[in-house]
């Protein structure tokens, strides 16, 4: 059997993982079948199930792609040299940029990966591995700005980060369910928010 070269297997496995990614936003993950993905793929069933098993294994390879671009938003940050607040909010935020992308087929697709964790346990412990290195990251920042005096040295600086991306959170449900949510708009709010006094 002849080999083919990994470039050509690289493009192939992307051209039908591209094709059902826009399949998974527009239907939902389990409500696109073989047949859309393959027809929006333009190739044959025996030609993608060459590279997947099926549409639970293009589920899982989606899903890790996502999962991925939001760790790789935090791995190369350096907490010893803490940006300011806004700055952390700004971080927080670059789970959106390219190739997830700020739009609202983005973050629906982002809802649906959050979904799976609720089938998938593969899925779940890759999102807890994510979940625990993007806390320790925006916990480092919050502990350094309590170290400046800037924010109340009394609470665990990871219960502060846990909030922060919970909020992040729910801008991506929000954009992912009204389509209006607007990066600039969320972090004026925020920022008002983390500027108040009691």
């Amino acid at each position: 059997m002849v080999r083919m070269p990994q470039e050509h297997v690289d493009a192939r496995r992307r051209q039908i993982l591209d094709a059902a990614r826009r399949c998974f936003v527009g239907n939902g993950f389990h409500a696109t079948s073989m047949q859309d993905v393959l027809a929006e793929a333009g190739m044959s069933a025996g030609a993608v199930y060459r590279y997947f098993k099926g549409k639970d294994d293009i589920i899982a390879a989606i899903a890790t792609e996502a999962l991925t671009e939001v760790a790789a938003a935090f791995e190369a940050h350096d907490t010893a040299q803490p940006p300011d607040l806004e700055a952390i909010v700004d971080l927080v935020l670059q789970v959106e940029q390219p190739p997830l992308a700020s739009s609202r087929e983005s973050a629906r697709l982002l809802v649906q990966v959050w979904s799976e964790v609720l089938r998938s346990p593969e899925v779940a412990a890759q999102l807890d591995g994510i979940m625990a290195q993007v806390r320790e990251v925006v916990g480092g920042l919050v502990a350094r700005h309590q170290q400046r005096g800037v924010l109340p040295a009394d609470i665990a600086p990871e219960r502060v980060a846990d909030v922060l991306i919970a909020l992040v959170d729910g801008f991506m449900v929000q954009r992912a369910v009204h389509g209006h949510a607007d990066p600039a708009a969320f972090r004026d709010g925020l920022r008002a928010l983390m500027s108040a006094t009691g």
